[in-house]
């Protein structure tokens, strides 16, 4: 079941990271930060002008660091976050359908962001990578000089 649990846990990473990125990746280059800033400022979300690079770059970053698997607990959570700020400001007010603008989309990022951060992210991962080496004894990681 483990190895199951693991294959899981990067199909996960790897579909939403990449959706997180395509999203931040629009808000730089398809739709742009001044359309963006225009959208949060119609919103209300506070200082538009610095939430709108800020988000474009958590989404980018986070995507990024999800795929990798690394440092996932604390991106799941600062993800979710940031999924819970767009449903709020942005989603609940159009229902749950994503198609109506609604919160199921952003939800079910952060709903998997959160798990992540919860379960972490599995065997395949650069987490699991440097926690293996910092389980090695410290003579067995340094080279031996004769």
């Amino acid at each position: 079941m483990t190895v199951f649990n693991d294959i899981a846990k990067l199909i996960v990473r790897i579909i939403l990271g990449v959706i997180l990125i395509a999203h931040g990746w629009d808000k730089f280059g398809i739709t742009g930060l001044e359309g963006i800033t225009g959208f949060f400022d119609s919103i209300g979300v506070p200082a538009a002008g610095l939430a709108a690079p800020v988000v474009a770059v958590v989404e980018i970053l986070g995507g990024v660091l999800l795929i990798l698997g690394a440092a996932t607990r604390i991106t799941g959570v600062v993800v979710a976050l940031l999924m819970l700020g767009a449903a709020l400001f942005a989603h609940m007010g159009a229902g749950i359908f994503v198609a109506n603008g609604g919160w199921e989309l952003v939800g079910a990022i952060g709903a998997g962001f959160l798990a992540l951060a919860a379960a972490g992210a599995g065997r395949y991962s650069v987490d699991a990578l440097i926690a293996r080496r910092r389980e090695q004894p410290q003579t067995a990681r340094e080279p031996q000089t004769v």
